[in-house]
């Protein structure tokens, strides 16, 4: 006859868990002897080995009980039950690793490769970190919102880098990215940047061309995530008004007062 600790030992487990297994009606509990003490015979140590085989193998304690009691074909099914639980779990665990491993991969988190791509290539022109991470941020709303759109988006995107005025206009936002806000808030380079942009709004404009109708969140989210990110944001809203242009997210053109501007669709 075993003492609790030497059950305990001969099973594989914590005299903690043999008397969790009491408590939840697995073990049962054997009456004191004359000194006091529970003794354990030869029956509860094979109990306690099944019990602590099937919780090792995942199996819930709410259904070992039954398992134990089951015949043959019962325990198979439940077998086969616990077995396909446990391969959902294995697949979900997986999925969350490659989100885990996303992480660490910095671009490639919530982004399609289409627009880590483009991120790398910007950083092959010389455009500054922070550059790249605000342009990043910009593309997960996109992205979140046009799931289905983003490739057909990233072929222009990589053709407009292509055209002299873009890489200068990355280029100059990357030079103010250098200075102190303050400094670059009233820098002579963000009316080069307003200029160059307008007049890219001017050849890509299209009157009465696709809408986006009553989708405006988006757009609202991109220019006040620029402002969030850097308060000069609002500087160059004020400066792409003053060109006719309600934003630089979309090709918005202010048709009077600044406010008053028809959308077009995404124009990242």
């Amino acid at each position: 006859m075993l003492t609790i600790g030497q059950l305990a030992a001969y099973a594989g487990v914590t005299v903690r868990a043999v008397r969790h297994y009491h408590q939840v009606g697995l073990l049962p509990e054997p009456e004191r002897d004359a000194s006091g003490y529970r003794r354990y015979g030869a029956k509860a140590v094979v109990s306690l080995i099944k019990i602590r085989t099937l919780a090792n193998a995942g199996v819930p304690l709410s259904q070992i009980g039954r398992m134990l009691q089951a015949d043959a074909s019962a325990f198979a099914e439940a077998v086969h039950r616990i077995d396909s639980r446990l391969r959902d779990e294995v697949d979900r665990l997986e999925a969350s690793r490659k989100q885990i491993a996303q992480l660490a991969a910095g671009d490639s988190l919530a982004l399609p490769p289409e627009v880590t791509a483009y991120l790398d290539r910007l950083r092959e022109i010389g455009v500054s970190e922070r550059v790249v991470e605000a342009e990043r941020d910009g593309w997960i709303l996109i992205a979140a919102r046009w799931p289905d759109r983003i490739r057909e988006m990233m072929p222009s995107k990589f053709a407009h880098l292509a055209d002299p005025r873009v890489v200068r206009l990355y280029r100059v936002l990357s030079e103010l990215d250098e200075l102190p806000e303050s400094d670059a808030a009233d820098d002579p380079r963000l009316a080069e940047v307003a200029d160059i942009m307008a007049g890219l709004a001017e050849e890509a404009y299209t009157p009465g061309g696709e809408t986006d109708a009553g989708d405006d969140l988006p757009f609202d989210l991109l220019d006040a995530l620029a402002v969030e990110t850097d308060p000069r944001a609002q500087r160059m809203l004020d400066l792409m008004r003053e060109r006719g242009w309600a934003r630089w997210t979309r090709l918005d053109r202010l048709a009077g007062p600044p406010g008053a501007a028809t959308g077009r669709g995404p124009e990242r």
